[in-house]
């Protein structure tokens, strides 16, 4: 199994997909870890997932907190800082990069802070694992659907990090580099629904910036399970991207709402935002091809594309959330189903409640 006496290391562990994809692991469903690293460069995260962690049983044993000694040693770290990167990869197997800044008003006011994190990080891994001949058996990268044809400047600087990491596979042939691309993740940090949560809690309105935006909606478990996916299958550079489904921003709020009588406000589409997400464009679309649940985007270089050339196309067109957007009641149905409406979500910390 991937993760059979492994070491594997996640770059950003300590946000909301790193938890629960850290639970995930531990529970052993790809295999039994010999360690998981967890590197990150929020000190209060670390401590606050360390100690969550605290009298909480796995399997047969207790995780405990000793750290480079049991099953999670945390290290502070910045993906962006070549030697902390060379620190913590020369000890792994396996290593998600989970490290980003995703907020897209974030992104565009410090487009150069970006870049350092979203590409810069992603070739300090690459180059760490060249230059050092370090063992590495797989690196995957986490991506968004806002990398496919991107408008905004999270967008651009994942879609070169999609890119960087795909393209590692030529001078590195002992390492595999794969990549996920999904879309918004329901209740993680900085996501829509824990906003909407707090507005009606608060009494309204709700913003909504244009009604009829359509976003793609994964929750952490399922985006989780697309990194599990692409271990198990994904070949050296390729990206998989989960067949999800999406919803109007007005039937997201709607939904949320219910039968309360809460205000809703359009204030406008903000600054370098879609009207709808793309998943696979219409130019990846000749080189998609269907792998169980999910889509795989093969490889442009043509000295990695040695497989799934046998395989027909799957899309004949663009996925966007625009084509698969639920109505009211499949927007309702799916929030009840990963338990979203209100009093689901703790909104103290705007996370999603799955474990």
């Amino acid at each position: 199994m991937i993760f059979d006496k492994k070491r594997v290391l996640i770059i950003g562990g300590t946000g909301s997909l790193g938890k629960v994809f850290v639970n995930r692991v531990l529970k052993g469903e790809l295999g039994a870890p010999k360690k998981i690293i967890i590197m990150s460069r929020d000190e209060a995260k670390q401590h606050q997932m360390r100690m969550s962690y605290l009298h909480k049983f796995v399997a047969t044993e207790e995780v405990i907190y000793n750290n480079f000694k049991n099953a999670l040693e945390f290290r502070i770290g910045d993906v962006r800082d070549y030697a902390d990167v060379c620190s913590a990869i020369k000890d792994a197997d396996v290593v998600v990069n989970a490290a980003a800044l995703k907020q897209v008003p974030t992104c565009e006011y410090f487009p150069s802070q970006a870049v350092l994190t979203n590409c810069l990080g992603a070739s300090n891994i690459v180059r760490a694992i060249s230059e050092n001949n370090y063992p590495v058996d797989t690196v995957i990268a986490v991506s968004t659907d806002k990398a496919c044809k991107p408008l905004n400047v999270m967008g651009m600087t994942k879609a070169i990090q999609e890119r960087i990491i795909v393209a590692a596979n030529v001078l590195n042939p002992a390492t595999r580099f794969i990549c996920v691309r999904y879309g918004n993740v329901l209740a993680s940090r900085g996501s829509v629904i824990p906003l909407f949560h707090e507005q009606i809690k608060n009494g309204g309105p709700v913003t909504v910036t244009v009604p009829d935006m359509t976003r793609f909606l994964l929750s952490l478990n399922q985006a989780v399970e697309t990194l599990f996916a692409a271990l198990r299958s994904a070949n050296r550079g390729e990206t998989y991207v989960p067949n999800a489904p999406a919803a109007t921003i007005l039937n997201i709020a709607k939904a949320l709402i219910g039968d309360k009588k809460i205000e809703i406000k359009v204030t406008g589409i903000r600054p370098a935002e879609k009207l709808h997400e793309i998943m696979v464009s219409e130019e990846e679309a000749t080189h998609c091809v269907k792998r169980g649940n999910y889509y795989a985007i093969l490889p442009m270089l043509p000295e990695l594309r040695k497989h799934g050339l046998s395989e027909s196309a799957a899309l004949k067109k663009e996925f966007s959330s625009q084509d698969t957007a639920l109505d009211l009641s499949g927007t309702v149905a799916l929030f009840k189903k990963h338990k979203l409406m209100v009093g689901d979500v703790d909104l103290s910390h705007g996370e999603e409640l799955l474990r």
